[in-house]
């Protein structure tokens, strides 16, 4: 329990704080969690919080503010790393490195169950049966892989219920980018090769593929069937590119490349996916964190909150070598099932994969802080011309738009100090009023969204009725961040 500035006495509350491991939570005098940390022996590790001499800016300033600690005691270490990862998504606490884009991994997904596979974009818990493809870093690298698919291996990636509702081939078949197996055009067996074919591909096996396809090319020549060759003398054509544009390695295994950069206070986290030898492409990251955080204190922080509950795969490269990248090692290993092995020392090829990825890293944290001195002066003279006492924290932007009257959307866009708050955007069907009347829509839109913002903040201000619970779950998005009242 979080105790009171006054009453909270730093020595005694070290006497009796326990040599196990666990997780250690600073405290404000509101009650808000200013830091999450983790700890062999918690201890020695809170203590050294509280010396006089040794440490950091960054620690100095965060102690200033700490009026109490609260402490969970755990079996072991990586039960406290899982732990301190889980609070740091739920508390989000201003003194640690955040990771702020927390949704799953997308996947291709090939199902298993039907007699024509479909092969579509899946992101989420993989329950249904087939083969899942990936981690991609993106959604919008997996549609530019299907689409790919599409031309090389024609498999259908349509809905299940449009699939068995055709009478005749659609558009997909007239372009060449489906066999029209909804209507008997090609055979099971002849559907099962392109299935058998994807499947290679996606395994980074394109070498195995072209020397069927070869195979092929030659029968079809010799039963001089010369258009068939030629189709797959274009095939063959195709993934010879493909290979050249994608493979950066023919070695052995999955791996990760994690490359940071940190400038300004701002870090940049560049993860590039490489599977089966071919390069899937790159996600780029932008955590929140404290001023002076090194790249090893970030990647410390980043890869737990990446990577736990989600695929991982046999080694992560990585441009700082992480303090507890032991434990680390031990906690993601095992969640997968198979070792996991971090390594900073780098050579060969590695390297050259790890510069190119620092380079990437150089590049997007160049552009992104230009951005944001772009917007900083931005919103400075919006404060001016409104002669705002204050820069604006939060704004909040509506637009109505509909066809010849009909059909009327509101949508809501929404600024905070740094940018696009994109979570928060919302869209309002607008019925009920006189066709083309943007006012009376306006009216509309902004009634139903501040109403239900009032009415949240009402409900939460009842249960949540002490000022140290309110200032504890700030408000988020129009209800408490994080209230655990039922009528919430």
């Amino acid at each position: 329990m979080a105790e009171a500035a006054a009453e909270f006495d730093p020595k005694a509350f070290l006497k009796t704080l326990t040599t196990r491991p666990g997780v250690y939570r600073m405290l404000d005098r509101a009650g808000n969690v200013l830091y999450v940390g983790k700890a062999g022996d918690l201890r020695k590790r809170v203590s050294s919080y509280f010396r006089k001499t040794g440490i950091s800016v960054k620690t100095r300033a965060l102690m200033e503010q700490v009026a109490g600690v609260e402490v969970t005691v755990t079996h072991t270490e990586a039960e406290a790393l899982l732990l301190e990862s889980n609070l740091i998504k739920q508390l989000r606490p201003r003194y640690n490195v955040l990771l702020r884009d927390d949704k799953s991994y997308p996947y291709i997904y090939l199902s298993s169950d039907q007699e024509f596979p479909r092969l579509s974009l899946h992101r989420g818990a993989r329950r249904g049966k087939g083969r899942y493809f990936g981690p991609y870093p993106s959604a919008g690298s997996v549609r530019s892989s299907l689409q790919l698919l599409q031309k090389l291996f024609r498999l259908r990636q349509c809905e299940d219920s449009f699939f068995r509702n055709r009478s005749r081939p659609c558009l997909q078949y007239q372009i060449k980018r489906c066999t029209a197996p909804c209507t008997g055009l090609i055979d099971a067996q002849s559907y099962a090769h392109d299935v058998q074919r994807t499947v290679l591909f996606l395994e980074g096996r394109s070498s195995e593929v072209i020397d069927s396809l070869v195979n092929d090319m030659q029968q079809a020549a010799e039963r001089q069937e010369y258009e068939r060759a030629a189709e797959y003398r274009d095939l063959i054509a195709s993934l010879h590119h493909v290979q050249e544009k994608q493979y950066i390695s023919t070695g052995r295994g999955d791996l990760d490349i994690i490359a940071c950069l940190a400038q300004q206070g701002t870090a940049c986290v560049q993860v590039f996916f490489v599977r089966g030898g071919r390069n899937l492409g790159n996600a780029v990251f932008y955590p929140r964190m404290p001023m002076e955080t090194g790249g090893a204190e970030v990647l410390s922080a980043f890869i737990p909150q990446y990577y736990l509950g989600k695929a991982v795969p046999t080694e992560l490269l990585v441009s700082h070598a992480p303090d507890d990248a032991g434990l680390i090692e031990e906690v993601l290993g095992g969640q997968a099932g198979h070792k996991v092995a971090i390594r900073d020392k780098l050579r060969g090829d590695r390297a050259r994969w790890m510069d190119m990825a620092l380079r990437n890293a150089e590049h997007a944290l160049h552009a992104y802080l230009n951005t944001r001195k772009g917007y900083a002066s931005r919103v400075r003279a919006l404060a001016e011309a409104l002669s705002l006492e204050e820069l604006p924290q939060r704004m909040e932007c509506f637009d109505i738009s509909h066809t010849r009257g009909e059909s009327a959307v509101a949508s809501c866009v929404v600024f905070g100090a740094e940018g696009p708050l994109k979570s928060d955007y919302r869209r309002f069907n607008i019925k009920d009023i006189q066709p083309g009347d943007d006012y009376a829509a306006m009216e509309h839109a902004l009634t139903r969204r501040y109403t239900r913002l009032q009415q949240a903040k009402a409900t939460c201000r009842t249960c949540c009725s002490s000022t140290a619970a309110r200032a504890r779950w700030p408000l988020a998005g129009g209800h408490w961040r994080n209230c655990r009242s039922a009528a919430c």
